[in-house]
C-alpha cells in the first residue's frame, strides 16, 4: 500500500541515517582496541566452529525468555520460570561479547542497524534482570510484567538482527560457491608469463573473480571475494602466520592460508574457496575447483 512504512522500510531508513555515526564509530573503535586480533577475538567470531558464534548464543537466551513467558501464562511452577529466566540472563553475557566483536567489523550501514539492535537487546536484558531480581524477592506479579515488557523489546531486537543477517547479509558467507558456477574439468586462465612474480592479481574465470599469485613456477588460486564481506583478497597483504603463507583481507583483516584457503584469523569464519592449478607445455595456466 503506497505510503505505508512497514518494518523493512523503517529498517532501511535506519541503515541510511547518520545520526548515530559518532557513537557507532567510538564504540566500534573501543571494541577493536579492547579485543584485539588473537585467539579470544577468533573465538568470539566463531572461527574454531566455522560459523558465527553470536546467532546460536542469542537463540538460547531468546528461547529461554520466551519459554519463561509461556510458563508465566500457563501459571506453571514459579521455580521453573526463574530457572529459565536466570539461564537466559547468564547466557546473554557471552552473547553480547560475541555480538559486539562481530559488529565492530561490519560496514557502517550494518553497524547503524546493529547499534539499535544492541540498544534494544540491552534494554531487554535489563528488564529480564530486573524481573529475576523481583521474582527472587517474591514479587511475582512485578516480575512477570517486567518479563513480558522485556520480551516485546527483545523481539524488536531480534527482528533487527534478522534484518542484518538476511537483508544486509552480515555474517553470511560472501565467497562464491564455485562448484555450481564453474563447470567440471580444467579451464584455461592465462599465460604464466602474464603474471607478476610474488604479487597477487585478479583474473576472471567466467562469473568468478580469482585471486592469482605466481611464485616462481608455482601458482596459487583462490576465489578473490573474502567470505566475510567480499573484500578483494588480491589487494591484501601477504604474511607468514605460524610459519604458513597467508593473505590478509584489506577490509577487515581476515587471514587465509594460501595452501588451502582455511581461516587463520577472523572475522571470517568460512574458508576462501581454492582452485587446483596446472601449467600446460605452452605456459597456459589451467584451473579447476579444489576438492572440498
Amino acid at each position: 500500500m503506497r505510503g505505508f512504512a512497514g518494518p523493512v522500510a523503517l529498517a532501511d531508513r535506519l541503515e541510511k541515517s547518520k545520526a548515530m555515526d559518532k557513537p557507532v564509530r567510538v564504540l566500534a573503535k573501543a571494541v577493536r582496541r579492547r579485543i584485539p586480533p588473537g585467539r579470544l577475538r577468533d573465538l568470539l567470531h566463531g572461527v574454531p566452529l566455522g560459523e558465527p558464534l553470536h546467532p546460536p548464543l542469542a537463540s538460547v537466551s531468546l528461547g529461554c525468555w520466551m519459554s519463561t513467558a509461556v510458563l508465566d501464562l500457563a501459571g506453571a511452577d514459579a521455580r521453573a520460570a526463574r530457572l529459565l529466566l536466570a539461564t537466559g540472563v547468564a547466557n546473554a553475557l557471552p552473547t553480547v561479547a560475541a555480538g559486539l566483536t562481530d559488529w565492530s567489523s561490519l560496514h557502517r550501514e550494518q553497524q547503524r542497524v546493529g547499534f539499535v539492535h544492541m540498544l534494544s537487546n540491552l534494554t531487554a536484558f535489563s528488564l529480564f534482570s530486573a524481573s529475576l531480581a523481583a521474582r527472587l524477592r517474591g514479587q511475582e506479579r512485578t516480575g512477570k510484567i517486567l518479563s513480558f515488557t522485556g520480551l516485546g523489546i527483545g523481539m524488536l531486537g531480534a527482528y533487527l538482527g534478522g534484518h542484518m543477517a538476511y537483508r544486509q547479509a552480515a555474517g553470511a558467507n560472501h565467497a562464491p560457491q564455485v562448484t555450481h558456477l564453474v563447470p567440471l574439468g580444467w579451464h584455461d586462465l592465462c599465460p604464466i608469463r602474464d603474471l607478476p612474480d610474488g604479487r597477487p592479481v585478479a583474473r576472471r574465470l567466467g562469473y568468478i573473480q580469482l585471486f592469482v599469485l605466481r611464485q616462481g613456477d608455482g601458482v596459487t588460486v583462490l576465489a578473490d571475494h573474502c567470505p566475510h564481506l567480499a573484500g578483494p583478497l588480491h589487494q591484501g597483504r601477504l604474511v607468514m602466520s605460524d610459519g604458513e603463507a597467508c593473505v590478509v583481507c584489506p577490509w577487515h583483516g581476515s587471514t587465509f592460508r594460501l595452501a588451502d584457503g582455511s581461516v587463520r584469523h577472523g572475522p571470517a569464519t568460512a574458508p576462501a574457496p581454492t582452485f587446483e592449478t596446472r601449467i600446460r607445455r605452452d605456459g597456459t595456466i589451467q584451473v579447476r575447483p579444489g576438492l572440498t
